[in-house]
């Protein structure tokens, strides 16, 4: 028997705040400081086109900073890996290990547009920090790994989070979104998929059997995000997948993520975000342990998952960080795949289309 996938109903028209303290705005929402728009770099946008079609099947992703990006397709708005702290400030990655940011996020938290739900990869300071977690609502959806919800969740909290689902590795959460007319105009309703994908922060051996007596650094999630559209009730199973994304999240070139091209039996992957920086612990000054791909790794990983387009991000912002961005482009110059790297500064994004509208 087939295991039911849980359901989280994404609805624009009705959304849960994302602060405890609302913050005051005019009578139109924020918008995000978009200070480029990017497209795929050898294909035609919608807006070259004599005709431009209806544009509803848009998707962008929109880089802040570190992991944090958001994801917007009809109307749904999806914030991962949520970091808004500011150059200077540090954050707690494990015992004795501090970092100290280096880059200031292209928008604040309380500046955000209304958002619908919190994709966060692991319960890590760099992705889910102290003025994150202070902030937010205990109401607002989030979606993490196991360990993360324990975390959010736990009775020890002075306020717990109330609305946290867990997702293990290959487990599947199914997001419709809910539109004006509750469908579009042929009769199709948008929902987003997203599959927990297999990740380790720490290389397997002795220093990873440590660690997990330790609990140092926590355990982390990939994810696989599925656009598209149904007509039907059974929507896990009647989904028309228009655009897949693959977010690494804070892994290394492990031989567990070779499951994810056999987990999707040859379809393909449009987007991929890779986590990069080769992050090291204790600190740059002394790297015994990286824990985030570098750019030989990035560019190993774009070959292993065929990826249509690749986004590096979480490259340079903190000082744990020692592969910066120009190591990634070296490695994509030199393996000839600059036609399949799109690269974002902070406040740009990237537009893509859905297909099956």
């Amino acid at each position: 028997m087939s295991k039911t996938m849980p359901t989280l109903e994404l609805n624009p028209h009705k959304r849960i705040p994302l602060l405890k303290i609302k913050t005051h705005h005019p009578d139109h929402e924020p918008q995000l400081p978009i200070s480029e728009t990017k497209s795929h770099p050898t294909r035609p946008t919608a807006s070259d086109l004599p005709d431009p079609p209806p544009s509803n099947n848009t998707g962008s992703i929109y880089f802040i900073g570190t992991a944090t990006t958001i994801l917007s397709w009809h109307g749904a708005r999806i914030l991962t890996d949520p970091n808004f702290l500011h150059a200077g400030d540090h954050v707690h990655l494990g015992p004795g290990v501090t970092s100290e940011r280096l880059t200031n996020p292209a928008v604040d938290i309380n500046a955000l547009p209304p958002l619908d739900c919190i994709l966060l990869s692991h319960y890590h300071e760099d992705h889910f920090d102290r003025l994150v977690e202070d902030s937010l609502s205990r109401q607002f959806p989030i979606i993490s790994t196991p360990h993360a919800k324990s975390c959010l969740t736990s009775p020890s909290k002075p306020e717990p989070f109330q609305n946290v689902t867990a997702l293990d590795f290959f487990d599947s959460l199914i997001m419709p979104i809910v539109q004006p007319t509750s469908t579009n105009s042929n009769g199709k309703t948008p929902q987003i998929k997203v599959t927990a994908m297999p990740g380790k922060h720490v290389p397997p051996g002795p220093l990873a059997v440590a660690n997990d007596l330790l609990g140092a650094v926590p355990p982390t999630n990939g994810w696989l995000l599925e656009l598209g559209y149904t007509t039907s009730a059974e929507t896990a199973q009647n989904t028309q997948v228009g655009y897949r994304i693959y977010i690494s999240g804070d892994t290394l070139l492990i031989d567990e993520l070779k499951q994810i091209p056999q987990w999707l039996h040859g379809e393909k992957i449009d987007l991929m975000l890779v986590h990069l920086g080769g992050t090291t612990i204790p600190g740059a000054k002394m790297p015994l342990l990286m824990v985030t791909m570098d750019g030989v790794q990035g560019v190993k990983l774009m070959k292993m998952m065929n990826p249509d387009i690749t986004i590096p991000i979480h490259y340079d912002d903190y000082d744990v960080m020692v592969s910066g961005l120009d190591d990634f482009k070296k490695e994509v110059n030199g393996a000839g795949l600059q036609d399949k790297v799109v690269y974002l500064d902070r406040g740009e994004e990237y537009q893509f289309q859905v297909r099956g509208l």
